[in-house]
């Protein structure tokens, strides 16, 4: 008797210096596990290319190249964009500041579109002669922008810039040998996981792996349609900048609800253009897109991958977003698989390890 306690006892110390090991594991971590995260749904995301490479060029060695090859392959399409987009933005924002001394100097007279607003012309008129027309009112109306703490915003930019590149730098690394050792770390993964949760436990992963490449397919492929559409409106409606705008709008696409953003900023421009109609166009198009991306597309994409009801796909994607921004959007559905293929199991009565 005396043998047994002492072997409990001996247990939950184990367990309880495991326990507190791994806690301070993730606290040491905790700043890199977003980059861990990425890593896995990226290679979850393109591992049916990354396995027909394989197959084309077997062995040890070609498998390493081929890591890096699609390694750097994501980190190109991610880094150019961001470097023409980062380029363009600071030519605006040049532009910007020479109007914005244009208008203190000389005041901003009304535009010709003002005249053409279908409601409440005369009014916005008039307001915009009072506070925009001539320099002082409009030095007035202006003061904020000037008075901003440029320095200080651009330390705060330039950290959280610093911080993303360290993040998305881990996050290379990690697909790197997520990719490398894919057959190891499947391996101890079954392994880990038969232990924990039994024969059932590939089944949940299964169905872990279709739920994020089914939001992939719904949330990146759908906003990259939704931005190929945007952008043939865009160019057709003589929209200003139609291709930064259509690539903004594609990324904006990929959190539902997102590109009304851009379809916004888009009518806008037109209005300075003194294009009524087309920013009138812009909007009512950018909404008949949305909404049949958002409520017919998507959920047949995400829904019938992982038999998920849209009600829960909506809350997985807004949840996720909500609670780890943009990561959530692809973690929060596959929980919400997971969790409702788990309910489906218990209500009907099947057990996780009799249907694994």
């Amino acid at each position: 008797m005396e043998s047994y306690s002492a072997e409990r006892q001996a247990y939950w110390s184990r367990l309880v210096a495991l326990c507190l090991l791994f806690v301070f594991g993730l606290w040491i971590a905790k700043d890199f596990i977003a980059a861990l995260v990425w890593g896995l749904v990226i290679a979850i995301a393109i591992d049916p290319l990354h396995m027909r490479l394989r197959q084309r060029w077997p062995g040890r060695a070609r498998q390493m190249v081929i890591a890096l090859f699609i390694t750097l392959g994501i980190a190109l399409v991610v880094l150019i964009p961001l470097v023409v987009g980062i380029a363009q933005a600071a030519k605006e924002a040049r532009d910007v500041a020479l109007w914005i001394a244009a208008a203190k100097a000389h005041g901003v007279p009304p535009p010709i579109w003002l005249g053409h607003l279908p409601y409440g012309a005369p009014e916005v008129t008039l307001w915009w002669q009072e506070h925009l027309a001539n320099p002082e009112a409009a030095t007035t109306q202006l003061h904020s922008l000037a008075g901003v703490d440029l320095l200080t915003h651009g330390r705060l930019i330039g950290s959280n810039v610093l911080h993303r590149g360290v993040i998305f730098l881990f996050t290379l690394l990690a697909l790197f040998f997520l990719l490398r050792d894919r057959d190891t770390i499947i391996a101890q993964l079954r392994a880990a996981g038969h232990r924990l949760l039994g024969d059932g436990s590939e089944r949940i992963g299964l169905q872990a792996i279709k739920s994020i490449r089914g939001t992939i397919d719904g949330l990146v492929l759908v906003g990259l349609g939704e931005g190929v559409v945007m952008t043939i409106v865009y160019l057709l409606l003589g929209t200003p900048h139609p291709l930064l705008l259509g690539v903004l709008t594609a990324v904006a696409a990929t959190i539902p609800f997102g590109a009304a953003v851009m379809f916004l900023i888009a009518a806008l421009l037109l209005l300075g253009t003194g294009s009524v109609s087309g920013a009138i166009i812009v909007i009512v198009a950018g909404l008949i897109v949305v909404g049949i991306a958002d409520h017919f597309i998507r959920p047949a994409l995400i829904g019938g991958t992982t038999r998920l009801p849209f009600l829960w796909v909506l809350i997985g994607i807004l949840g996720g977003a909500e609670t780890l921004g943009v990561l959530g959007l692809f973690v929060g559905p596959a929980t919400m698989a997971v969790l409702v293929m788990l309910w489906r199991d218990f209500t009907t009565g099947n057990s996780t390890e009799a249907s694994g």
